[in-house]
């Protein structure tokens, strides 16, 4: 029996990857992990992505002026935009607004245009603009919030805002009451007092493996990363390879001495580790070439 199937004209060819689709899927892999960041962290997170992203998009438009490029096909494939999320989610989340304008300067203007724009750039824009302001501003960059459910003070969307944009906490004690110690800071804090990693543990403000709600938005982070591999969008070798050092690096020193060195997970799960294994070690253009 013969059966027709319809087909289309030739050529039979797949679709072209765009760089606008590319980045478009690592926002989307991003959503998981912002959404858990601020669940666990408050809203001052999606500020800080809007601040990023309107100074990224305006020097993206400058720059692009002052090169004598069209700004449409530039301006809509979205780097600017990935570029500034990224940036945002390595800050503080009630981080001065002045800090991402600082940093997207750097990182699209510097990091990118520079070198001759999209593609020819040798370090990641998001990073550069990031070592830039921690080196500049480490007291702005170091106020870190505890996770809400610990908080005696949530800031909300207003409190936010002010925040954000003079610098005035409304609140008694001023940073001191919002602020404070991240998971790994309080480890080495701790350490270094002579406390046994097993006693600083036992604080509330570490979960099972890492930090509390870190560890959660690390897991997120990393449904967002499976999405790129299985868009194909990245390869298993970095992520693997990132996360593996982190491991490897620390599992001889905690099996010397369990009492002063936390268990691999740890790191993995307390910082910005799988973060940075999906979404920043593998920039197509700043990461490995080869396997």
């Amino acid at each position: 029996m013969t059966r027709n199937f319809p087909a289309g004209g030739a050529p039979h060819m797949p679709p072209q990857t765009t760089v606008a689709t590319v980045m478009l899927q690592v926002l989307v892999a991003l959503v998981p992990g912002v959404l858990a960041y601020t669940w666990y962290f408050g809203i001052g997170i999606l500020v800080q992505i809007v601040l990023a992203a309107l100074f990224a998009l305006v020097f993206e438009a400058l720059m692009l002026r002052a090169r004598g490029r069209p700004l449409k096909p530039f301006i809509n494939d979205y780097s600017a935009v990935v570029t500034a999320v990224l940036f945002a989610l390595c800050i503080p989340p009630l981080a001065p607004w002045w800090i991402s304008c600082i940093a997207m300067l750097f990182a699209i203007v510097f990091a990118k245009h520079l070198y001759g724009g999209l593609g020819q750039n040798v370090f990641n824009p998001a990073m550069v603009g990031y070592v830039v302001v921690l080196i500049s501003f480490p007291q702005a960059m170091t106020a870190w919030l505890p996770p809400l459910a610990l908080a005696e003070i949530s800031p909300g969307l207003i409190d936010s805002l002010l925040i954000i944009f003079t610098g005035q906490v409304p609140f008694a004690g001023g940073w001191d009451a919002i602020t404070q110690a991240t998971p790994l800071d309080t480890l080495k804090t701790g350490v270094e007092a002579g406390r046994m990693v097993p006693e600083i543990r036992n604080s509330p403000l570490f979960g099972d493996f890492g930090g509390m709600g870190w560890e959660w938005i690390a897991n997120w982070f990393a449904l967002g990363g499976f999405f790129l591999l299985y868009k194909r969008v990245i390869s298993w070798q970095v992520p693997l390879a990132v996360i593996g050092s982190v491991v490897l690096l620390s599992l001889p020193f905690w099996l010397a001495d369990p009492d002063s060195n936390p268990f691999p997970l740890q790191h993995v799960f307390s910082g910005a580790i799988v973060l940075a294994a999906f979404f920043i070690a593998t920039d197509p253009v700043s990461g490995c070439v080869s396997n």
